[in-house]
Parts: C-alpha cells; sequence; structure tokens
C-alpha cells in the first residue's frame, strides 16, 4: 500500500457531486483530496458530511463560481488562500495548506475564453502571478504538490483529436509557454512519470458526444517536487466518475507516492 495518496478533481459544484465525492474516499481512501470548481461559499460548504467521513477540510470559496478545497486526513496547517499578492482578484483559484509534511496547493487556472479576450489575457496574467507566489512562498527543494484544472493540455500526446483543439484556449502555444514558465520553477508532471506514452484524458466535453467518443484532454493533473518526484510509485485517473447519473465533466487524478 502507498504511503501517500493524492488525488485531483474538479467537481464541477460540491454539491451536485457530493455522493460521488463521499464514494471516493470510501473507494479510493486518499490522504489529501484536492477540489477545483466547489462553487459555494464557505459557510456553505457541507463540512459535517467531509468530517463524519475523516476528512479535515479547508475551504476557500464563491457563490456560484470557482472554489477551491483540500481534504485531509491530518489536520492542516498553514493555511493560506490567494496568492496574497498586489493584485485585487476576488476569484477564488488557490488554497494552500500542510499536510502529511507535504505542501500542497489546490488550484483551478482561469478557462481563458477566447483566444485574444480579456478573458484570455487574465489567464496568462494569472500564469504570471503563480510563478511569483511560488517563487516568493515556496520551495522547490521542499515535498510540495501542486494540483488542480490547469486549463492546459501541455502536450499533443494529453490531446485526442490534435487539429479540432490546437488553436483553443486549451492548447494556444502561447498558454502552453506560461504553463511551462511555472512548471520550470522547480516541478514535475507526476502523471506523465508513469505515463510517458499519453492518451489518457482527464475531460471530455458534455456536448457533441465527447466521453463515449473519448474526445478528451488531460487538463487536470499533479506537479511535484523533486523530493516527491523521487517517491511515484503510481498514477491512475478513474474514468469510471465520468459515467452514470450527473457526472462532472472532469474526472479525479490519481498520484501514489511512497515512503
Amino acid at each position: 500500500m502507498c504511503a501517500l495518496r493524492v488525488v485531483t478533481w474538479n467537481v464541477n459544484s460540491i454539491r451536485t457531486r457530493l455522493p460521488r465525492l463521499l464514494a471516493i474516499l470510501k473507494r479510493h481512501d486518499p490522504d489529501i483530496v484536492c477540489l477545483q470548481e466547489t462553487k459555494v461559499v464557505d459557510d456553505s460548504f457541507p463540512f459535517s458530511d467531509i468530517e463524519n467521513a475523516g476528512y479535515y477540510a479547508a475551504v476557500h470559496g464563491q457563490k456560484a463560481y470557482n472554489g477551491v478545497a483540500v481534504l485531509t486526513k491530518q489536520k492542516p496547517l498553514n493555511i493560506v488562500c490567494s496568492m496574497k499578492d498586489e493584485t485585487e482578484d476576488k476569484q477564488a483559484r488557490l488554497l494552500a495548506v500542510t499536510s502529511s509534511n507535504v505542501r500542497v496547493l489546490s488550484i483551478y487556472v482561469p478557462n481563458g475564453g477566447e483566444i485574444g479576450s480579456v478573458k484570455w489575457e487574465y489567464k496568462l496574467e494569472w500564469f504570471e502571478r503563480m510563478r511569483k507566489y511560488l517563487e516568493i512562498h515556496e520551495n522547490p527543494a521542499r515535498p510540495l504538490v501542486v494540483c488542480g484544472d490547469f486549463n492546459i493540455a501541455s502536450d499533443d500526446k494529453d490531446v485526442h483529436n490534435v487539429d479540432k483543439w490546437k488553436n483553443s484556449v486549451l492548447c494556444h502555444s502561447v498558454a502552453r509557454a506560461a504553463f511551462k514558465r511555472l512548471i520550470d520553477w522547480g516541478l514535475v508532471d507526476a502523471f506523465r512519470v508513469r505515463h510517458p506514452e499519453g492518451g489518457v484524458y482527464s475531460w471530455w466535453d458534455y456536448r457533441m458526444l465527447g466521453f463515449p467518443k473519448n474526445d478528451g484532454l488531460r487538463i487536470d493533473g499533479i506537479l511535484a517536487t523533486k523530493p516527491l518526484v523521487e517517491r511515484i510509485e503510481n498514477a491512475f485517473i478513474d474514468r469510471e466518475e465520468r459515467k452514470g447519473k450527473q457526472p462532472s465533466d472532469h474526472a479525479p487524478v490519481f498520484v501514489d507516492f511512497t515512503n
């Protein structure tokens, strides 16, 4: 059994997906769970249900949009919400905690809307702000994971239909370059370590039979610093969570670390 199991999942509404989340906690028994798009203010987060499942919850919420959370078996310490920079930003997209001797960040990267739009510029600026946050507040020589919906397929091997998506905000070369600059701070794509061949996806559009056609992209993941990369044991995506009644459009991504 692994020493540390980390999962990241864009739930696309914690209230809608709560039964699925509780089932995942029971079935997979993760140590750390990073959630994105919780879409509730902090007071509306289902703390009691999470506590009854054996987890603490640190949350950074927002009504109807965005929102991130970290669930942990050990009490979370050193909780930080937002990037704590000089930019006024009301969007709840970053939460950092320390648990199991690991610094954990749950992030929800902006989608970007359309190329050239205000939302696109916000996405690129957000990546740069995130890079500066890491430079100021974190240390690549220490155990750290950055988990989340990155809204980037960083390589064509993470895209089922490259021609369809190549000029989108999820695959554009400028966005990929911004993501690479973030990783170059001292992070490694932990899922890629175990799946260098690609072809494994975490998101499928609700429209146009995206999931049945497997027209997917891997835009969710777990980035790790060197001390944890050396401990990667296994990585997988639970496709079953994209099936059935009222699924999120994302499937949870898991990485197991050894001692």
